[in-house]
């Protein structure tokens, strides 16, 4: 969080989400990262980062970057699901076999903190979208969240043929930044994450990061049923302001899964040296393809 300027990014929660690189290779993100990044007085996030900028994270890259790394592997996040418990255990190997120590498993001690982060979002959006519209040029008819809510109600046909704007609704009815509530959510959300969460698990066993599958595979758009979410690992740093990379670690069922490595604040450049070892080790993109069709 503030290594690359939030100004100018449509907002959703300005403490739980930042702007980084896509990219695909995690040489062309290291690269990204050093041209994104870069201090912005006009972001308080960026103010603090203070000199802990660097042009240069291509000087990470290291295709031997695992070897005598201690990582930690978040099992929980996936340890209902057979196949995907299966799929994480064929990283670990591979992580051994590039001279990683593993330590299996070592999971954040407070797994889930949604409600606290669900009521950082709907606070968080409603404040932010308000100022983000507030700055477009005057001849913008939606200036406010509440402006959103009602173009939305009266193009409903257009824009919501399928689905509602609860989330939108449950912002706009929050208050300000300085009600107990949002302030209580936000320091819930940083003790489950930070001291008590990522920094705890790296220093109860000494680790450079902790790894797991980033999420299980892409499910298919069901206007009936809504979405199949198989869970994933982006929450905690996310929340934590900490940074998170994940790198392609092969494919389920024809489907692509990620490996993510994540830890305290400001490892990007021990974060780079891991995937990029992991990269080289697993070589495991796949060039996406358009299928004919499914079934």
């Amino acid at each position: 969080m503030g290594l690359v300027s939030r100004r100018g990014v449509v907002p959703i929660s300005h403490s739980q989400d930042t702007a980084g690189p896509l990219a695909r290779s995690v040489a062309d993100a290291a690269v990204l990262l050093g041209l994104m990044s870069g201090p912005d007085p006009a972001d308080p996030a960026s103010v603090a980062v203070g000199g802990r900028f660097d042009g240069n994270y291509w000087r990470y890259l290291n295709p031997d970057g695992l070897r005598g790394a201690r990582l930690g592997v978040a099992r929980r996040f996936f340890a209902d699901n057979a196949p995907l418990n299966g799929f994480l255990d064929a990283c670990v190997a591979t992580l051994k076999r590039a001279g990683a120590i593993v330590v299996d498993p070592a999971d954040l001690p407070l797994h889930e903190t949604a409600a606290a982060e669900q009521e950082v979002l709907l606070y968080e959006f409603k404040a932010d979208l308000n100022a983000y519209l507030s700055r477009l040029p005057a001849g913008v008819r939606v200036r406010s969240l509440a402006d959103l809510i009602r173009f939305n109600e009266s193009h409903a046909d257009q824009e919501m043929p399928l689905f509602d704007q609860e989330l939108l609704r449950q912002s706009q009815a929050k208050g300000g930044l300085d009600e107990a509530a949002y302030r209580d959510a936000r320091a819930a959300c940083l003790a489950a994450t930070r001291g008590g969460g990522i920094d705890a698990v790296l220093g109860e066993h000494h680790l450079d990061a902790i790894v797991s599958l980033t999420s299980g595979p892409a499910w298919f758009i069901d206007p009936v049923n809504g979405d199949s979410d198989t869970g994933g690992c982006s929450s905690p740093a996310a929340v934590a302001g900490y940074p998170h990379i994940t790198v392609p670690a092969g494919l389920h069922r024809g489907l692509p899964i990620g490996l993510s490595f994540f830890a305290g604040a400001y490892a990007e450049p021990t974060l780079i040296k891991l995937a990029s070892g992991f990269e080289h080790t697993a070589n495991a993109r796949v060039a996406p393809r358009f299928l004919p069709g499914t079934c």
